[in-house]
């Protein structure tokens, strides 16, 4: 049975397309899911012919944009139960960095914030609790989510073009995904302790 885009939806296979973004759309609202992860194995999988990657980039964009929205309008207007359940899991410094950032590089924290790990919820509460505008953010949103997914999607088909069989491609794939996530994070965190020492120093010589 064919249907939009010509999938077939009573293959097997086609049921990956809703897991990507169910696993996309819920790990962009709760941090439990490695989203990153979803779209590299969906992407291999993609290479292995069991999906349509243009498809799975697409179908992890719209989750991904759809759940930063969702972030995005729990912190908008002040300190709703979402924005405290987030605030919770945020250093205090890392959210007031970005409310104070926000006001000149909005579009660009937004994009950056989507890319590097744990930098997205703080940016978009930020914009959120700045109440900015929603005609700036949602094109900006849009171009970071898609940037995203082809990012991930890329180091999906890596692993995908490399083995053939699909439970071995998802497999390399959601490892090597996880792997840069945290050596992205381990940088990202090291250069903002090196910040920090900075500022300590320059406030320091001044006093």
């Amino acid at each position: 049975m064919s249907g939009i885009f010509g999938i077939d939806w009573s293959h097997p296979s086609s049921i990956g397309y809703p897991v990507v973004f169910g696993g996309v759309l819920i790990g962009s609202i709760v941090p439990v899911i490695p989203t990153g992860a979803v779209v590299g194995a969906g992407a291999a999988l993609a290479m292995t012919g069991q999906l349509n990657l243009v498809l799975v980039v697409l179908v992890a964009m719209a989750g991904a944009l759809v759940g930063d929205l969702v972030t995005f309008a729990a912190g908008r207007g002040g300190r709703g139960p979402m924005t405290r359940f987030f605030e919770r899991r945020q250093s205090a410094e890392k959210l007031a960095s970005a409310r104070d950032r926000f006001t000149t590089k909005g579009w660009l924290l937004v994009v950056i914030g989507r890319m590097v790990p744990a930098g997205r919820i703080p940016v978009l509460l930020a914009a959120g609790a700045l109440d900015y505008p929603w005609r700036r953010l949602v094109p900006a949103a849009a171009g970071a989510c898609l940037l995203w997914a082809v990012a991930y999607a890329l180091l999906g088909v890596v692993s995908g073009g490399l083995f053939d069989n699909p439970l071995v491609a998802t497999l390399i794939a959601t490892t090597l995904i996880l792997v840069v996530t945290v050596v992205v994070g381990l940088v990202s965190r090291r250069r903002e302790r090196g910040r920090a020492r900075k500022r300590e120093t320059e406030h320091a010589t001044r006093a």
